[in-house]
């Protein structure tokens, strides 16, 4: 029980290495805490294997050519989260309340153990209760068929399969709306639009084997040691051979800088280490796109030198002229920028700046990896695009080695979106759909993430069902959007365990318990097997053959298929019980609607590696309106989308090692030094002695955002960390209530959780 909450928390740098016996001593303290079964133990040996089930965490590539144990410390935590033989049953709700349950931690809450049975919130007795199936499909039926389609959200979590996302879309457009938010619109969809915008593709155009054939990396703002551990042996695999990592991230990550491989007797035995970054540079909270012009500016000035010289030119004017437009404005502002503003901005130097940029000038093939620290800004789409920027500089997309790669979280948010969770109407291939199923469907956008949150707090929003996740947890503005649940007309959460959304009711409420990926699912034709994308645009498929958690469960693809048969006309194109009962049905649908992209669908499951989508960009064919790829001048040098001023400090929200997105796994942050708590502000020391405050004070933090709201968060440990100057460091969700809703990036509506104006109060 090590990992639990203390009342004398800890604070002590961490010395090990990422991976190593601090990967095997967390496993094993997890596993008794959630008293898996001999059971579960045995499936971490299917973990990420062909014939096997798709991790439940993030969405690395899973490889043809696997490891022995092809999970990482995360991923088994996931496993064992989901296998637990814990239960949350009927008897659990009659003994508390939910204003009880609210007073407990995200932690307990999910600890408790599985969902066992469907529940109706009880507003007279403030409890769930256990009720039928049918009683459920039939009321929420019965509250859904009346309402303007337009007031109703369909949120789904980016751990939902392909199928029963392909049937969540469906049934949301034959309903009468896209209000189809999902985690991407938390995380990556400045990647999303961003990448479209630039090389007409939203996603990411490299795969695994291209790790295999760069010599150089550029490393932005993703903490793999935490966020997606099994990428550290594509890492270690490229040092081996010489490969430069060059990192740019604010907190140095553990995982970025030293990994030893669990799975290697030799280094296990010698406690021999890997360095995975050749440069680590601590650039400022949201100064990326300066540290990125200051590489362009390096590279301009050495190439206008070798002109001069006569010599071999650093940019690739060829790839240039022939596949890239705009060129000539992004040339003129690097040409513009200053230095001083450079630094300034960035936090670094321009010598360090004039490091990174040799590297990058003498590689051939360059892999761009970057996550949230990107994204999760108000500028977060011009990072991206400043990114493409500096790899089109030198045609560093097209090619083998080379291309950018984001990094997703969840398991399957890539996936979602390739088969219709989406708000927007362009994503979706919706003439096919009405064809396919004769009906009409709608044209207008539909609510994402923000604009549900805005409509949930002014009334517009009346109905959200969610399939999967923690939205009231996840999201910004978390005290006016608990304060603004209740007032729905119907919350209905589709889930494995008990969160802290599900203890917000609206007037009408269920919980309804699924199966999880992991655990055997079997339907009218037999066991069944789901489907998942990842990171790299590669489906897999995924057998769950663990035992259920309850006799009382029913498959995601078996709870929308019924929902929609209770909030929508009769069909004759649309068998939703022949869907639910063989999913290779719906396999066969979805290659209908997306030919391109699914053919043989059901022949490729488990190929190994995964069967890839295909990506235009990658042949350089640029599906943009000039078909090239698109160069674009910055507003700015900062993406934080505020000025700093005086006791105004940028706020980064963090994941611990000892979670997954809004899942706490315990109370040890390994590789930052924190146990026992989560209530901790990391600090730069100089910084802390400016502010008059000391070591292991408790503060408070107060939103600067300048709308006269008040948002406070209360009882934060002043922690010394090694952090940039101006920057604070806090863990996520609990700072989201210090996060206005309209605090994110442009264009993209994410979240601008990486750069939150804050003062601290004493």
């Amino acid at each position: 029980m090590a990992e639990q909450r203390s009342d004398k928390p800890e604070v002590t740098p961490f010395q090990g290495p990422a991976g190593g016996w601090g990967s095997v001593r967390s496993l094993a303290e997890i596993m008794p805490r959630e008293r898996v079964s001999p059971e579960a133990v045995r499936e971490l040996g299917r973990q990420n294997k062909p014939e096997g089930f798709a991790c439940v965490s993030c969405a690395w590539p899973k490889p043809a050519d696997h490891h022995p144990f092809e999970f990482c410390e995360e991923g088994a935590k996931a496993t064992a989260w989901e296998l637990t033989t814990l239960r949350t049953t009927p008897e659990f709700f009659a003994e508390h309340t939910l204003t009880e349950l609210r007073g407990w931690r995200d932690y307990d809450l999910e600890q408790h153990g599985r969902l066992t049975h469907p529940l109706r919130y009880d507003a007279a007795t403030d409890r769930y209760v256990a009720c039928s199936w049918d009683e459920a499909f039939a009321e929420i039926g019965a509250t859904l068929r009346p309402l303007d389609p337009k007031s109703v959200v369909f949120y789904s979590s980016g751990r939902t399969s392909l199928e029963a996302s392909y049937m969540y879309g469906l049934m949301a457009r034959m309903y009468g709306n896209q209000n189809l938010p999902d985690s991407s619109n938390m995380c990556h969809e400045s990647t999303s639009v961003g990448l479209k915008a630039a090389i007409g593709v939203p996603v990411g155009t490299t795969r695994l084997e291209d790790f295999e054939k760069c010599d150089a990396i550029l490393f932005f703002g993703q903490n793999v040691g935490s966020n997606a551990p099994r990428m550290l042996h594509d890492l270690r695999d490229c040092r081996k051979r010489g490969v430069e990592i060059v990192t740019f991230n604010p907190l140095k990550e553990r995982g970025l800088e030293r990994f030893t491989d669990p799975q290697n007797p030799f280094e296990m035995a010698t406690l021999r280490e890997t360095a995975i970054s050749t440069q680590y540079h601590q650039v400022k909270a949201g100064g990326d796109i300066a540290a990125m012009m200051g590489i362009a500016k390096f590279l301009v000035e050495w190439d206008d030198a070798a002109i001069a010289k006569g010599t071999t030119r650093v940019l690739d004017h060829d790839f240039i002229t022939d596949h890239t437009s705009s060129f000539e404005p992004f040339l003129a502002a690097v040409r513009a920028a200053e230095w001083s503003a450079i630094e300034l901005e960035s936090g670094l130097s321009k010598y360090e700046l004039e490091q990174s940029a040799a590297i990058y000038a003498k590689a051939k093939a360059v892999l761009a990896i970057y996550g949230m620290g990107l994204t999760q800004h108000v500028k977060g789409v011009e990072n991206v695009r400043m990114l493409v920027n500096l790899l089109l500089m030198r045609g560093n997309i097209g090619k083998p080695g080379a291309g950018p790669t984001p990094v997703r979280g969840h398991s399957n948010v890539q996936g979602q979106r390739t088969v219709g969770i989406t708000e927007k109407t362009e994503l979706v291939p919706v003439e096919k759909l009405e064809a396919q199923y004769g009906f009409t469907a709608p044209r207008e956008k539909g609510l994402d993430t923000v604009e549900t949150c805005r409509g949930v707090i002014d009334g517009s929003v009346t109905a959200v069902v969610a399939l999967g996740g923690n939205f009231l947890r996840a999201v910004p503005e978390t005290a006016a959007m608990e304060e603004a649940w209740p007032r729905l007309g119907l919350s209905v959460q589709i889930a494995t365990k008990l969160n802290r959304n599900h203890l917000f009711p609206g007037k009408v409420t269920y919980l309804l318990p699924c199966l999880g990926r992991i655990e055997q699912d079997v339907q009218a034709s037999g066991p069944q097997v789901v489907t998942v994308e990842d990171s790299t645009s590669c489906i897999h498929g995924s057998r769950g053959k663990a035992t259920p958690a309850s006799p009382h469960l029913l498959s995601e693809p078996a709870i929308v298929g019924a929902l929609a048969k209770q909030i929508l006309p009769a069909n004759p194109h649309v068998d939703w019980d022949a869907w639910v009962a063989d999913y290779g049905t719906i396999r066969d649908a979805i290659e209908e609607t997306y030919p391109l992209v699914f053919p043989d669908f059901n022949k490729r499951l488990f190929t190994p590696g995964g069967f890839w989508k295909g990506n235009k960009a990658s042949e350089r064919i640029w599906m943009t309106p000039s078909k090239k790829a698109e160069f674009l001048v910055p507003s700015g040098l900062s993406a934080t989308g505020f000025q700093d001023a005086p006791g105004r400090y940028r706020l980064m929200t963090l994941r611990s090692n000892d979670q997954f997105n809004t899942t706490i796994y315990g109370y040890h942050d390994r590789f930052r030094g924190v146990k026992g708590t989560r209530d901790v502000l990391f600090m730069h020391r100089s910084d802390i002695a400016e502010a008059g405050l000391k070591d292991g004070q408790i503060v408070a933090l107060e939103s600067d955002a300048g709308d006269g709201i008040v948002r406070r968060q209360e009882g934060l440990i002043v922690t010394p960390y090694d952090i940039p100057r101006g920057c604070l460091g806090a863990y996520y969700p609990e700072c989201n209530l210090l996060m206005p809703v309209e605090h994110h990036a442009e264009e993209s509506h994410v979240p601008a959780a990486k750069s939150v104006p804050v003062r601290i109060a004493a």
